[in-house]
């Protein structure tokens, strides 16, 4: 059986990471064409992807450039995946530092802002627009040691929800945010989890929350 997914432009930031690599792999094995976005060329060299980009994501013009460009090379993205992201924290609520608040901001929540900014006219006018991103189950029971990391993930859980909004009134694109504990050893079960957002309709999709267990 052909994958839903085959042959529409899916781009994923954080390509390099171990989910990304994993990602970028089911999603051209399902037939997409896979768009990988690092900030490290030596290391998307080794992502499975039809084209591949470095960008600074915390740069708002950088990734309006990285548009054009993805535009210019492929035409207009179907799919957005972010799995740009990072850990800082520890100490209780005194050791939440404003260094860590910072890295954070800009990794978990700014790059997510400026990529779902650049590319959303493509995921409305897309007939299977679709966004996804990874969040933690710290939101819903944040510790004083985590603080600064759940917060971050609440706040980009609330960009998504209204990003889901907007979609909602295109109808054919859609939002999901996958939820782990700890993402490493589900690096699968996400990819299964993405390859698999267009699968379903999109108003089943929509603004839905997942949690992925191993």
């Amino acid at each position: 059986m052909t994958s839903a997914v085959a042959g529409r432009i899916v781009l994923v930031a954080g390509a390099s990471s171990a989910a990304g690599l994993t990602t970028c792999v089911s999603l051209a094995d399902a037939g997409a064409h896979v768009v990988a976005v690092g900030s490290n060329l030596e290391r998307l060299q080794a992502v499975t992807a039809e084209a591949r980009y470095v960008c600074d994501l915390t740069d708002l013009t950088a990734v309006q450039n990285l548009a054009a460009q993805v535009h210019n090379d492929l035409g207009p993205i179907d799919g957005l995946i972010h799995l740009v992201g990072g850990w800082r924290g520890g100490g209780g609520l005194l050791g939440q530092t404003d260094e860590d608040w910072d890295f954070l901001h800009a990794h978990v929540v700014t790059t997510l802002r400026n990529t779902t900014r650049a590319f959303n006219a493509d995921l409305l006018a897309s007939p299977a627009g679709r966004l996804a991103i990874v969040s933690s189950v710290s939101v819903d029971r944040p510790t004083p040691g985590g603080a600064n990391y759940a917060a971050a993930k609440a706040a980009a859980e609330t960009w998504v929800g209204a990003v889901a909004f907007g979609f909602a009134k295109a109808e054919q694109a859609a939002a999901r945010i996958f939820v782990v504990k700890a993402l490493d050893g589900l690096e699968g079960e996400l990819a299964s989890g993405v390859v698999g957002l267009w699968d379903a309709p999109a108003a089943s999709v929509n603004n839905t929350r997942v949690v992925l267990t191993a």
